[in-house]
């Protein structure tokens, strides 16, 4: 699979412009992954002076992405071209839901776990996921 990892908030705690505490078992969680065959792609707002910090940080932790903010290595950006990432799973701390932990991705996308752990794993989180889900839209709809 191609993984799009946002970095601020994620991969370590939201701090920016500069660079918070690393998140429990990101790079573990990410180093793992890649073992698995899946591309990383360092997706995040930062540019410029700040980009390339967040770059040298995952590096010096061990973790090179495939591509950063583009969908390959090679691919030039280009203004009139949205910039949004060509991949099958994003991973941000501003999912609905709020982000589950490493720990929790691991389970979901990992190639070591069995298929009845995933989908028991995956059903528990969807369920816990609609509840705050309809919380929050009962919370705008709903006089309490």
């Amino acid at each position: 699979m191609i993984i799009a990892v946002d970095f601020d908030g994620t991969i370590v705690e939201h701090r920016y412009p500069q660079i918070g505490k690393e998140k429990l078992f990101a790079f573990e969680t990410l180093k793992a992954l890649q073992k698995q065959g899946h591309l990383l792609i360092l997706w995040t707002i930062r540019t410029g002076k700040e980009l390339d910090e967040a770059v040298e940080f995952c590096a010096k932790n061990g973790l090179e992405f495939y591509a950063v903010n583009k969908n390959f290595p090679e691919e030039k950006f280009d203004e009139s071209v949205s910039r949004k990432i060509n991949a099958d799973i994003f991973i941000d701390d501003r999912n609905v839901g709020g982000f589950p932990g490493w720990g929790e991705i691991y389970q979901m996308l990992s190639k070591e776990v069995s298929e009845n752990e995933r989908e028991l794993f995956l059903s528990r989180f969807k369920k816990a996921e609609r509840k705050t889900f309809c919380g929050f839209i009962k919370s705008l709809f709903c006089k309490q």
